[in-house]
């Protein structure tokens, strides 16, 4: 079975942020959507885009999938779902968002998704746990590394200093 590497996004500005990110993380490979093999460390950041809400909890992990990327993003609303995600307003408070940052060298624009990420490259709070444990990776020919560097780190900080359990 081919594989292709896979970059997700977690966050959280509900309840036990930490500890939903944790779940979301888990459920991940508890559901085979993929086999992760790097996650960062949770870090607390402030609001972006609906400035009107608590602070929320991100983190960022890599791994493989056997997965199509329609098949990816149902797997991943099914865990936000699952988890009792309710739909709010545009950039609103969640419980859980799960984003699929990349997909090996997809590429798609469509109003369902884009690949990659078509926001990746203006947060900070996504490029700072990232580039934790993807420096070297470069997407649409930009160096993860570089971008955090030149992202906006304002606020962003670290939540736990120990990693999350990738398995």
């Amino acid at each position: 079975m081919t594989t292709t590497r896979v970059g997700f996004g977690f966050g959280s500005n509900l309840g036990d942020k930490p500890g939903n990110i944790r779940r979301a993380v888990a459920l991940v490979g508890e559901r085979d959507i993929a086999r992760l093999d790097a996650v960062s460390r949770i870090y607390r950041t402030p609001p972006w885009g609906d400035l009107d809400q608590g602070d929320f909890a991100n983190a960022c992990a890599l791994g493989w999938t056997a997965l199509s990327p329609y098949e990816l993003l149902a797997a991943v609303k099914t865990i936000e779902a699952d988890m009792g995600r309710a739909p709010s307003r545009r950039w609103g408070p969640r419980l859980i968002d799960v984003d699929i940052l990349f997909l090996g060298d997809h590429t798609l624009d469509d109003p369902e998704l884009t690949l990659p990420h078509k926001e990746l490259f203006s947060r900070g709070f996504v490029l700072k746990p990232l580039a934790e444990i993807a420096g070297a990776l470069t997407l649409d020919g930009m160096s993860v590394a570089h971008a955090a560097e030149q992202a906006d780190a304002k606020g962003i900080e670290l939540w736990e200093e120990k990693s999350t359990d990738a398995r």
